[in-house]
Order: structure tokens, then C-alpha cells, then sequence
């Protein structure tokens, strides 16, 4: 699956050495067993060369080039925001590396299954940061719906909404809501992760329509989005995604034959069941480094030990269904 002198091993290389990399990710790849980060990138000299410093990582870099063609580079992760995404992991398929992107794959259908078809024909392992399918709070979730304790499912509602954040009230620059970067704004960002785990748990999406506006005019990119779509099984459903509300809401049910799950995507909240044997609520906390199980699951798939459960075609389906919402195909 990876070709190098010691395949227990494998150096990790970074793009993007940014917030998410802090906590969230970065640790995770230094705390997986045959797992090290050899070197990182970005393209300020004083903030890399603070990152490796304070995660104890030998090499640090300004290009990209360069740390993907630096022959102690088994595999690269690009964290940098989604509109390089495809410049980036072409040069690592063309480098012959195994890759990790943070997600969305790309700010496009287009554009993600440039990236995916270019791994795919190298036959080099592309993973895509969509770490919820990982966490055991929402393997819970599927191996309920797998163990059929609410019947057969029926429909799926979503809601995700938040008041303006005091970055979007100040009309600075944010990349995640400029819409050369990210058409959708926090849409791009957010319900990603939503719509990915939902065609984890329920199987693909089959057909999506939306419709998208842009109600405070507080950025250039899209604030107010409401879609419907079905699932490959005719299971129905809903979402609504707004950045302007006077509350904050996440909440996610699934409708089955026999009872409903209920869940939020980002907020740490107890998971719940409701069925015929009566009520059940768990809450499972997620790791303190979020991507942990995800980037271990990475290591058994190299080493071709099982199939990783957020793969590039995964992604590019999402980007499909964004897409489809947005009304850009």
C-alpha cells in the first residue's frame, strides 16, 4: 500500500500548519503508533518555524514543493483552506504520495473529482478529513440504525443554525466566507460534515435540490440555505443552514418505522434513541484530539489492515450533493 523501507513507519508531512492543526489534528498524527510528522509548511517563516518548535518536528518549510518532493516525506496532509486543495494534491498524486485532505476536498464538484481521479489513477490512497465517520459517538449512531432499532428509516431532518459571529459583524477578511473560497460560506465548512455523515449513516443521496441566499449581506459568500434530497433507499430528507439567526441550534432526528435517533453534528450533547423498548441517552465524549480515531484508522489502511471509512470518493459525492444544493450543476 506504501512503498518504503520500513512500511511500519511513516512520515507525515504537513501543508497548512494552521488552527485546525493545533489540537485537532496535528497531535493526532504524532500520537499514532508508526505515525511521525517529519516536517510541516507554511508560508510564513516565523509561524512555521514556531509550529515545528513547539511540536517538536525536525523540518519545517515555506513550499509546498518542497515538502512534497522531500524524500523523507512518506505521505502528505494539506490543512490549507479548500481552494488550494486541488493544486496541492495534484502535485502529491504526481509525487506518487499517499495524501490526507481536510474537507470540504474542494470548494467544487469539479474540482474534487480532478483530485480523486488523479489518486485513483496513480492507485494511491486519498483520505479526506470527514472525521465524524471515525468517532465512536456517531458509530454508535450507525450501529443502532445497522441493528434496525428504529425499523426501517424514513426521513432525516437537520438543522443547523448560529447568530453572526463578532468576525462576521467586523467586515474583516475570513476565508470561510469569501465566496472565490468557499461559495457557500460556513455552509462549505459546516454542513459538509453534516451531509458526509449522513451518507455514512443512511448510504449515498440520489437526488438534492436547494435553494441559497445571501440574507445579511455581512460577506460574499451565501448565509441562508434550505435543501431537500433522497437517500439511494427513498429515505427522504431535510436540512436548513442559517448564519443569521438570533440562536444557536443543532439538532439532527431520524425517523425509522419504529422510533428515532436524535443528535447534534457539533455540539457536545448526549446522542438519544426512542423506540418501542423505551428511551435511551448516551453521551460519548470525543477525544481531545477529535481526529485521533480517524487519522489511526489511516495507519491499518496503509498497512492494509481494513478499509478506511472516509475515502476520496466519499468525498467527492459530497461535493456533489453541495453542489446539487447550491445550484451550480
Amino acid at each position: 500500500m506504501i512503498q518504503k523501507s520500513n512500511p511500519k513507519r511513516i512520515r507525515w508531512g504537513i501543508i497548512g500548519c494552521g488552527d485546525v492543526t493545533e489540537v485537532k489534528s496535528g497531535p493526532a498524527y504524532q500520537k499514532t503508533d508508526g505515525f511521525t510528522i517529519t516536517a510541516v509548511m507554511r508560508r510564513s517563516p516565523d509561524k512555521v518555524r514556531d509550529y515545528a518548535k513547539r511540536h517538536g518536528i525536525e523540518k519545517y518549510y515555506t513550499d509546498a514543493d518542497a515538502l512534497i518532493e522531500d524524500s523523507e516525506v512518506d505521505a502528505v496532509y494539506i490543512a490549507t483552506p479548500p481552494d488550494s486543495h486541488k493544486q496541492y494534491g495534484l502535485k502529491v498524486a504526481a509525487a506518487g504520495k499517499p495524501c490526507c485532505i481536510e474537507k470540504p476536498l474542494s470548494p467544487n464538484y469539479p474540482d474534487s473529482l480532478a483530485i480523486y481521479e488523479a489518486f485513483k489513477a496513480k492507485e494511491l490512497p486519498l483520505f479526506v478529513a470527514y472525521y465524524r465517520r471515525s468517532l465512536p459517538r456517531f458509530t454508535q449512531v450507525k450501529e443502532w440504525l445497522d441493528n434496525n432499532e428504529i425499523g426501517q428509516v424514513r426521513h432525516i431532518s437537520s438543522q443547523l443554525s448560529q447568530p453572526p459571529s463578532v468576525l462576521d459583524l467586523s467586515a474583516k477578511y475570513n476565508w470561510r466566507t469569501d465566496a472565490n473560497v468557499a461559495p457557500g460560506g460556513y455552509f462549505d465548512d459546516l454542513a459538509s460534515h453534516g451531509l458526509n455523515l449522513f451518507t455514512y449513516l443512511l448510504g449515498d443521496i440520489r437526488e438534492a435540490f436547494g435553494v441559497n441566499f445571501n440574507q445579511q449581506r455581512l460577506y460574499t459568500a451565501k448565509d441562508a440555505i434550505a435543501a431537500c434530497w433522497c437517500h439511494e433507499d427513498n429515505i427522504t430528507g431535510v436540512g436548513n443552514w442559517n448564519f443569521g439567526s438570533n440562536a444557536k441550534e443543532d439538532r439532527v432526528e431520524i425517523f425509522g418505522s419504529s422510533g428515532e435517533i436524535t443528535f447534534s453534528v457539533f455540539e457536545e450533547r448526549p446522542i438519544l434513541l426512542d423506540n418501542g423498548s423505551g428511551k435511551q441517552e448516551l453521551f460519548i465524549k470525543h477525544p481531545e484530539n477529535v481526529q485521533l480515531p480517524h487519522v489511526a484508522l489511516m495507519k491499518e489502511h496503509l498497512l492494509e489492515m481494513s478499509e478506511h471509512p472516509s475515502m476520496g470518493l466519499a468525498a467527492v459525492h459530497t461535493s456533489w450533493v453541495m453542489d446539487r444544493i447550491l445550484g451550480s450543476i
